[in-house]
C-alpha cells in the first residue's frame, strides 16, 4: 500500500482505530489536559497564592513578602518567570492534547512522534534542576502532579504506538461486506 493511499485512508471516514490506539491517544490527550491544569494552577498561584510554585512555601525560609521588602523587583522578576513558565506549560499541554486527540487517534505517526518530542524536551529540561537541591520544596505537591500526568502520558504513548505503526483498519461498511 502506498504512503499516499494509507494517509488518505487514515483521513477518510471509514478509518477505525484499534482499541489500544483509542485508549492510548485518550490517555495522551488527558495527560496534555493535566499539563494545562498544572500550568493554570502555576499561573493562579502567581497572582492569587503564595507567589511561589506548588509545594514551595518559602525560599529557604524567606517569604515573598520578605523578598518584596528587600527589593520589589525580585518578586516582579519571579512573577515574570512564573507567568512565562506557566504559559509554556499550558501551551505544551494544549499542543500535546490536540496532537493526541486529532493526530494520534487517527493513526498519524508524525503526530505521535511530535507529542513525544514536545513532552520529552519539556520534561528533560525542567525536571533535572529539581534534583540539585537548591531550595526546599515539598516533593509530592511540587512534582507529584507532573509525574502522575507523565506516567499517564507514557502509558498512553506505549498503548498508542502499536496502533499507529499498524496498517489502518477500515470499518465494516455495506460496501466492504458485499465485495
Amino acid at each position: 500500500m502506498s504512503l499516499k493511499r494509507a494517509t488518505a485512508e487514515r483521513h477518510g471516514t471509514d478509518y477505525e482505530p484499534g482499541r489500544g490506539l483509542r485508549i492510548g491517544s485518550l490517555m495522551m490527550a488527558l495527560a496534555g489536559v493535566a499539563f494545562v491544569g498544572y500550568g493554570v494552577v502555576f499561573l493562579a498561584r502567581t497572582f492569587f497564592g503564595t507567589g511561589f510554585e506548588l509545594g514551595v512555601a518559602t525560599l529557604n525560609g524567606v517569604t515573598p513578602a520578605q523578598l518584596d521588602a528587600i527589593d520589589p523587583a525580585i518578586m516582579h522578576y519571579i512573577n515574570h518567570l512564573h507567568v512565562a513558565t506557566a504559559a509554556f506549560i499550558i501551551a505544551t499541554g494544549i499542543a500535546i492534547a490536540a496532537l493526541a486527540w486529532y493526530g494520534v487517534r487517527s493513526g498519524q505517526l508524525w503526530a505521535w512522534a511530535t507529542a513525544i518530542v514536545a513532552a520529552v524536551i519539556g520534561l528533560a529540561i525542567a525536571l533535572p534542576m529539581h534534583y540539585a537541591d537548591l531550595f526546599a520544596h515539598n516533593w509530592v505537591t511540587h512534582l507529584g502532579p507532573i509525574y502522575l500526568a507523565t506516567i499517564v502520558f507514557v502509558a498512553g504513548a506505549v498503548l498508542a504506538f502499536s496502533g499507529v505503526r499498524s496498517e489502518p483498519r477500515l470499518a465494516e461498511t455495506d460496501e466492504n461486506t458485499e465485495a
